[in-house]
């Protein structure tokens, strides 16, 4: 029998800084496997959730968003930022919303993992251990691979909808530059 595959809800927060720099809040997974990994494994706080019996994600959104950082997520209007599949196969839903936090202290729920392996000792470990704010374009090589188009498409969405450039979002377009949500 084919395995169903994970879904998970996310929002990806935002801000423009006094300098008019578009940051993105991204948060660092705890534990010993991510420990020493920066590049490429920041997310955005999300979560998985059962669509047959939490059929609301952005409600999932929200309530994994407020665990893993110990804060509830800005008010104001939430963009829909799509579906993506993950290289994993897991769905990933995710939505944009202006806000600005402060993360330098976050707390975060935890989970527990025998470490190390085959060792009989349980540890508790956070779910997420750190949180950060980061421009774009430094934010596309911090994030998870899978989860990039979702900053792309929030800068498009800036640009169409909001009017912001290139520039006002951090990145000096090019002849050849998109954000297109296919990279």
């Amino acid at each position: 029998m084919p395995r169903m595959p994970k879904y998970s809800a996310g929002l990806l927060t935002y801000r423009i800084t006094a300098g008019g720099v578009l940051e993105v809040l991204l948060v660092h997974p705890g534990g010993p496997f991510w420990a020493k990994k920066d590049d490429g494994a920041w997310s955005i706080p999300k979560g998985e959730y059962e669509p047959d019996s939490e059929p609301d994600p952005l409600a999932v959104a929200e309530r994994e968003f407020a665990e893993e950082l110990g804060k509830n997520p800005p008010g104001g209007r939430r963009v829909e930022l799509g579906e993506l599949k993950q290289p994993s196969g897991k769905r990933v839903i995710a939505w944009a919303v202006s806000g600005d936090l402060e993360v330098s202290e976050i707390t975060s729920n935890s989970f527990e993992l025998e470490w190390p392996p085959n060792s009989g000792t349980t540890h508790s470990f956070p779910e997420v251990d750190r949180a950060a704010w980061f421009p774009v374009l430094e934010a596309r090589s911090k994030l998870l691979k899978g989860q990039v188009p979702f900053v792309d498409r929030l800068v498009e969405h800036l640009r169409v909808v909001e009017g912001l450039t290139y520039k006002d979002c951090g990145i000096e377009a090019s002849e050849g530059t998109t954000t297109s949500p296919d990279r």
